[in-house]
């Protein structure tokens, strides 16, 4: 399986690209308060904590919110505030979010869970909990029963550690990563016949989880070889013994990692350090152009990172709006970008998002998960905005007519505070780049 080739070279059978020349000069959305449409009913939400670096990947944290591949649910493990000199109780909530306004169920059992314990919804609405006892770990589907949280134990697996991959499109299962200095194991935790099934064992330490179809066939893994050198996407055939196949090589010596695909238009948002430096780039899936690393989304002190895009884009990448989180020093906020627009339209987030959690519909509506003290469940929306051009004089960062570079410091946009549905306004007020 191929992305791209070597600009000016032949396409072997790895995913291989040039960085290609930088597009100097892009102009960037001046920060603004982005108007969220907030519709629901919320819950306190705790943000990720911010990367270390730019190319770090978020880790699972409490408040982690995760989605079920159409959005239709959401699941994180939360708390209620704790009391004076007390610790906060961690219990696994579910959102629906397929209806006509979102709602939460809270699923708490006899006892609190740990911190690090890790939920994922499935299409029914039941939600997958991980739980680590000692050197095992223990699997179970939770699911509302009146009052009550029911409880089916799916058995367990003996191993130190094992993070939950992002919920198969399918709906219905979900595959656990255990890795390893010399192998990966890779379980399907969720979905199976009779309860954790190893489904391959990989040659080398892996991270990341990408799908790369609507199937749940193809799954995309960053991997570093057994030996060590640089970290390589590859694909693995679920349905042929864990296959794995060569997925991007930009050069020989870069760690070229994969971190969202669109399995209908084939746009892959990469990282990669091929540019001398790590970057934020993207590619097409089966295509022979090279990646292409967007001087718009290389912000200075800043984490950006995508976590969704614009589905329904049949064989039109550049036309998909990617929604990127951006960390830094003063908090979270959103990006939006689309490869062909060359532009970061940046916008504040709802009161309370979970930071990085989101989903499009295919008409290009960003919808927001939040949750804050006046509204225990909401989701915002927000429209991806147009790529026209700037007014003259405005092509600095941010709006900055000064002429400052565009890699100097950014001030983030101010968090615009959700309305309840009641109060919205019918119309959308109208605004401009």
């Amino acid at each position: 399986m191929t992305a791209c080739a070597i600009e000016g070279g032949t396409a072997g059978a790895a995913t291989t690209a040039d960085p290609g020349p930088e597009e100097p000069g892009e102009p960037e959305e001046p920060v603004g308060a982005a108007e969220a449409v907030p519709t629901g009913r919320a819950a306190e939400a705790g943000a990720p904590e911010r990367p270390a670096a730019p190319w770090a990947e978020p880790l699972p944290a409490p408040g982690t919110f995760t989605l079920t591949a159409d959005g239709a649910y959401g699941a994180r493990l939360t708390a209620a505030p704790a009391p004076p000199g007390g610790q906060r109780a961690w219990y696994p909530e579910r959102w629906t979010l397929d209806g006509p306004e979102p709602y939460a169920v809270p699923l708490p059992l006899h006892q609190p869970e740990e911190p690090d314990t890790q939920v994922a919804p499935l299409a029914d609405g039941r939600v997958l909990i991980r739980r680590r006892v000692a050197d095992r770990q223990m699997f179970s589907l939770l699911y509302p029963t009146g009052p009550a949280t029911g409880e089916l134990a799916l058995g367990a697996v003996e191993c130190d550690g094992m993070t939950l991959l992002p919920p198969s499109p399918d709906g219905s299962s979900v595959y656990g990563l255990s890795a390893g200095d010399h192998s990966s194991l890779l379980w399907l935790v969720a979905g199976g016949a009779f309860g954790p099934e190893l489904v391959a064992e990989i040659p080398g330490h892996c991270s990341g989880g990408v799908w790369l179809d609507r199937a749940g066939r193809i799954l995309a893994l960053d991997r570093r070889l057994p030996g060590g050198g640089p970290v390589k996407a590859v694909a693995v055939d679920l349905e042929r013994n864990g296959e794995v196949t060569p997925l991007l090589q930009i050069t020989p010596e870069s760690d070229d990692r994969l971190l969202l695909a669109d399995p209908d238009s084939g746009l892959l948002l990469i990282r990669s350090n091929a540019p001398g430096h790590d970057r934020l780039g993207w590619g097409v899936l089966g295509s022979c152009l090279p990646v292409r690393f967007p001087e718009c989304l290389r912000q200075a002190d800043l984490a950006v990172t995508p976590f969704a895009v614009q589905p329904g884009q049949m064989l039109m990448p550049e036309s998909c709006a990617v929604a990127l989180r951006i960390d830094g020093p003063a908090g979270s906020w959103v990006g939006i970008w689309r490869p062909q627009g060359r532009r970061l339209h940046q916008l504040a987030a709802p009161e309370g998002w979970s930071a990085g959690a989101g989903y499009w519909s295919r008409d290009g509506v960003l919808h927001l998960p939040y949750a804050n003290a006046s509204t225990p469940c909401g989701v915002a929306l927000l429209h991806a905005p147009g790529d026209e051009e700037p007014p003259p004089g405005t092509a600095g960062t941010d709006g900055d007519t000064s002429g400052t570079d565009r890699s100097a410091a950014i001030t983030p946009p101010v968090v615009c505070k959700p309305v309840p549905l009641g109060q919205a306004p019918l119309h959308r007020a109208a605004s401009s780049d």
